[in-house]
This record gives structure tokens, C-alpha cells and sequence, in this order.
């Protein structure tokens, strides 16, 4: 654990001392500032409340699309694995917004339900979806037949294999699901509000990019993707490696 931890210190450091060295060759503050030339506007922001206002704004639209995605992309993944029929009908659906471009899905939904919060929730949801489905759908086929004939033989409530049979098999895919899930689905929603909210992280991209304020920019990046590692460090890699664990005991 302890070996982990300085490895991905290390890294972190590395690239801190790349970001100084590129600064320092760049000579150019307004190009690419030090890091440490971002500590006073961060502080400031911090200080005025700003930075927290708008990083809220932006995990409450990740978090409801996640969410959204992942209940859906489950299911219709599960069907897909186990119902030959019902891949064969929706496979051509899942190509279809599998290589949609993020962007269109995103304009479209801004043009048919509006400038607002649903819009930018459905659109980040949308284009997650299939890749959930792709993950849950290939785990779905992956289950073993042996233990579902084991569970009916013993006469299992649906309910009870679907808890006690299925749900294991399928934690490893879900978690991978997860964890790529979050990584794509915060990259879009910066999209969906640097195109069309007033709020969030995007939105303050967005205005910094009008102003050419390559600081600020990279404070707001930077600040989301911190959270983002956090989440990434503190709940999905050790929910990933319990639900992995019954496969290595």
C-alpha cells in the first residue's frame, strides 16, 4: 500500500516538474503560467466562494448522469447478454449511438428540449449509455450456465438469483463500467456546459477561453480533475478491487 502510494506520488510530481520545466522554456506567463503562480487567483477563488459554487454545479451533473447511465446501461446490457432476439433488434441501435459524435448528440438535445438542465442531463446520459451496455452485455454472456441450472435446481426466487447468482458475476463488469463511466461522463458534461449553461465548470472554461486567461483556465481544469482523482483513489478503484476479490481468493 505504501509502495502504491509513493508510486502515484512520484507520478504526480513528475508531472508538476514537466508543467515547470515546459513553463520556464515557454517564458511566456500568459501562455503557460508556473504552477506556483496560480496559488494567489486559486486562493481567491477559493476565498470568494466561486470555485466551490461552480464545481457543485458540475458534480451534480455528473452524478445525475452517472446515475441515469448506469441503471440504464445495466439493464438493457443484462437483456442484450442473455436475449438473443433482443440484441439482435437493438445491436443496430447501439452502433448507431456508439459512433454518434458526442458534440451532435449534445446540440441536438439543447435545439429539441431547450437550453436547460434536462437537456444537459439527457445529453451527457445519451452518449454514456452504449458504452455501459457494450461492457454489461459482454459480462451477460460471460455468465456461467452451471451456476444458474445450480439455482434453479435449488429453486431460487428470480429475486435470489438475481442477488445471489447474477449480480456477482456481473460486479467486475460494473465496476468497469463504472470507473470508465465517470472518467467520460465529466468530460462531456464540461462540454454540455461550456456550450450551453451559465454555471459550472465549463461555463468558467468557457468564459477564460473568451478572455485568452490561460491561468484561470487551468485553475478551474485542474480543480475538477483533483476531484475527480479523489473519487477515482477513494471509492471506485477499492470498490473495484473488493468485487474482484472473490475471483482471486
Amino acid at each position: 500500500m505504501q509502495g502504491k502510494a509513493a508510486a502515484r506520488f512520484v507520478s504526480l510530481a513528475s508531472i508538476i516538474g514537466l508543467w515547470t520545466v515546459a513553463a520556464a522554456l515557454t517564458a511566456d506567463p500568459n501562455v503557460l503560467p508556473t504552477p506556483w503562480s496560480l496559488l494567489g487567483p486559486l486562493a481567491q477563488e477559493i476565498g470568494s466562494g466561486e470555485l466551490f459554487r461552480h464545481l457543485s454545479w458540475t458534480l451534480i451533473r455528473v452524478a445525475w448522469a452517472f446515475v441515469l447511465a448506469m441503471s440504464i446501461g445495466v439493464a438493457l446490457g443484462y437483456l442484450m447478454g442473455t436475449s438473443r432476439k433482443l440484441d439482435l433488434w437493438l445491436d443496430p441501435w447501439l452502433v448507431v449511438f456508439l459512433n454518434l459524435p458526442a458534440l451532435v448528440l449534445i446540440v441536438l438535445c439543447y435545439l429539441w428540449i431547450g437550453l436547460n438542465e434536462t437537456a444537459a442531463i439527457v445529453a451527457v446520459t445519451l452518449n454514456k449509455i452504449p458504452n455501459v451496455v457494450i461492457v454489461i452485455r459482454e459480462g451477460a454472456r460471460a455468465l456461467d450456465p452451471e451456476l444458474s441450472a445450480m439455482a434453479r435446481v435449488y429453486r431460487m426466487s428470480r429475486l435470489s438469483q438475481l442477488r445471489h447468482v447474477v449480480l456477482p458475476q456481473l460486479a467486475p463488469y460494473i465496476a468497469a463500467a463504472a470507473r470508465g463511466g465517470v472518467a467520460v461522463i465529466w468530460k462531456i458534461v464540461l462540454v454540455v456546459e461550456f456550450l450551453g449553461r451559465s454555471n459550472g465548470i465549463g461555463f468558467k472554461i468557457h468564459l477564460y477561453f473568451q478572455l485568452f486567461d490561460v491561468g484561470m483556465v487551468l485553475i478551474y481544469a485542474l480543480s475538477f480533475v483533483t476531484v475527480m482523482l479523489l473519487v477515482e483513489a477513494a471509492v471506485l478503484q477499492p470498490w473495484e478491487a473488493r468485487v474482484r476479490r472473490w475471483r482471486t481468493a
